[in-house]
């Protein structure tokens, strides 16, 4: 039972899933800001175009 307890302490594999998975969701929140801030900016310039346009 000692032996068991000491491979699970020292099994870091999940941790490693984690991580990844932080980084993931990381990469993801940033490109969801990049896109929201682009998306402004572009729909200003198409309102922009539309409003010169009549």
């Amino acid at each position: 039972m000692k032996n068991l307890v000491s491979r699970f302490v020292k099994d870091e594999s999940g941790a490693t899933a984690i991580e990844y998975g932080l980084i993931a969701a990381g990469i993801a929140v940033a490109i969801i800001g990049v896109v929201n801030g682009l998306g402004t900016k572009i729909s200003s310039n198409f309102n922009t175009i539309s409003s010169s346009l009549k």
